[in-house]
Formats: structure tokens, C-alpha cells, sequence
């Protein structure tokens, strides 16, 4: 069940640092006026010092946080009320259809508390991890946990789009090493010549498929290298010679 209170915390902030991350925290203007002073103080000060921007808006949960491009919704339970405990996960139910990204916080301090929440968690059917609940012994904790929460969030879309990146660019470093492979295999065409033929025509399907004035014209390459590209390229028999390698008549024929 997701409601463990393992790695508690003091209450004093550890101002933890997310170095290189601005983010953004959104708070709910209508939970701010029921809050104390010093705790927003606290928020404030908190947030600032790690680099988010604070701004109080009329929103649905009590926090959205977006930390690398990424959204997280928060519904922050400072006053756990045994007696009233419908009204908190009717709201759940509402938001947490939403948002894809949605915790609820709530402080817990004494053991009526925790036993009053255990209970109505399962009266009210909750479902575990949809959304997750993050029970804090005191205020400090909650908020620092929200903001772990949405850094820990963002750092990880941000490490997917980076493996992405760098996939992509070995993909094209890859596509690139074949193009220059195929390309010199051309009597005559070196890699300089590969290179113009790339900036100049494009792919291999283009370079055969240009004629030998469309080379000339826009590549500094020599009329008999340029004749030699074309009449290359355009000729099977020229690239499928039996005495070219198994490897390389295979590479042509998969590209053009």
C-alpha cells in the first residue's frame, strides 16, 4: 500500500538543490487563505531557494507544479478532520480523473490520525496508486516532499528526451558513416566529394536520380567525376560487379 511514512524527515527544510531547474509552482488561492502566514513564509522562502517561481492562481488542486515541461498536481490535507473525512476523498475521486500526475498530501501527526485515514481509505475504495497518497508528520515535510515530488518528475522526462536525443543523433552519425561508405565506393569519389554530394543533392536515392549537369552545377566535382556518379549510380551492373563484396552489393541494393 502506498501510504508508508518511512523517510521522515525533521520539520526544519533541508533546502535541498536542484541545480540547473527553474521551475514553477501554482497555489490555490482559496487554500492559501486557510493556511498560516509563516507556513506560506515558509513556502515561499523554500521555493525560492530552489529556484521556483511562486504564483497564488484560482485553480482545482491546491498545487501544480511544472518542472521540466513536466505537470504535477498536488491536493495538500494540512488538518486531517476524523469527523469530516467524505468531503476530502470526493475531491480525489473528481481530480485525480484530471490529471495524469496527481498526489494527494496528507499530514498526519499522531496515531488517531493515521488510523482514522487507513480506515476511510478503504471505506471509500481507494485504489492504490491511483492516485498516490504521501501521509507527512508535519507541514515542512509535505511541502518538501511536493517539491521532491515534481523536481524528481521533471528530471526524469528530461532524461528520457535526452536518451532520446542521443539515439536519434547516433542514428543519423550511423546513416551518415553508411552514406559515406556507399558514396567513396564510387571509383574516383573521395570523401570530400561524398560530403558536397550530401550538401549539394542529398541521399543516395537523389544523387541517383541527378544528372550529371545538376551535379556539375551545384558541386565542385570534376565532369568525369561527375559523369562517373551518374552513369554509377544509374547502372546496376555498375555497383553489382561480382568483383564488389557481398557486404557492399547488398547496401546498395537496400538503398536504392
Amino acid at each position: 500500500m502506498d501510504i508508508s511514512l518511512g523517510g521522515s524527515t525533521t520539520s526544519t527544510p533541508s533546502h535541498a538543490s536542484f541545480s540547473g531547474t527553474n521551475g514553477v509552482c501554482l497555489m490555490r488561492n482559496a487554500w492559501k487563505g486557510e493556511q498560516h502566514p509563516s507556513f506560506i513564509d515558509f513556502i515561499s522562502a523554500f521555493l525560492s531557494a530552489n529556484s521556483f517561481r511562486l504564483n497564488f492562481v484560482p485553480i482545482a488542486p491546491d498545487f501544480i507544479f511544472n518542472c521540466g515541461g513536466l505537470s504535477v498536481a498536488f491536493i495538500f490535507v494540512t488538518n486531517w478532520d476524523c469527523n469530516n473525512v467524505a468531503s476530502i476523498f470526493n475531491r480525489v475521486q473528481k481530480l485525480k480523473t484530471q490529471f495524469s500526475r496527481f498526489y494527494v498530501v496528507i499530514t498526519l501527526p499522531t496515531k488517531e490520525k493515521i488510523d482514522s485515514f487507513t480506515q476511510s481509505y478503504f471505506k471509500f475504495r481507494m485504489v492504490i496508486g491511483k492516485p498516490t497518497f504521501v501521509p507527512v508528520m508535519d507541514l515542512e515535510m509535505g511541502f518538501e516532499k511536493m517539491v521532491k515530488i515534481a523536481h524528481s518528475s521533471g528530471v526524469y522526462k528530461q532524461e528520457r528526451i535526452e536518451e532520446k536525443l542521443k539515439a536519434e543523433r547516433k542514428q543519423l552519425v550511423q546513416g551518415m558513416d553508411l552514406y559515406l561508405k556507399v558514396v567513396t565506393s564510387i571509383p574516383g569519389i573521395d570523401n570530400h566529394d561524398a560530403n558536397a554530394l550530401s550538401q549539394a543533392i542529398g541521399s543516395v536515392q537523389a544523387i541517383a536520380k541527378a544528372s550529371k549537369e545538376q551535379i556539375l552545377e551545384n558541386t565542385d566535382l570534376s565532369t568525369d567525376k561527375a559523369e562517373m556518379v551518374s552513369r554509377f549510380l544509374r547502372d546496376p551492373k555498375s555497383y553489382l560487379r561480382p568483383k564488389r563484396s557481398i557486404d557492399h552489393k547488398i547496401t546498395m541494393e537496400s538503398i536504392l
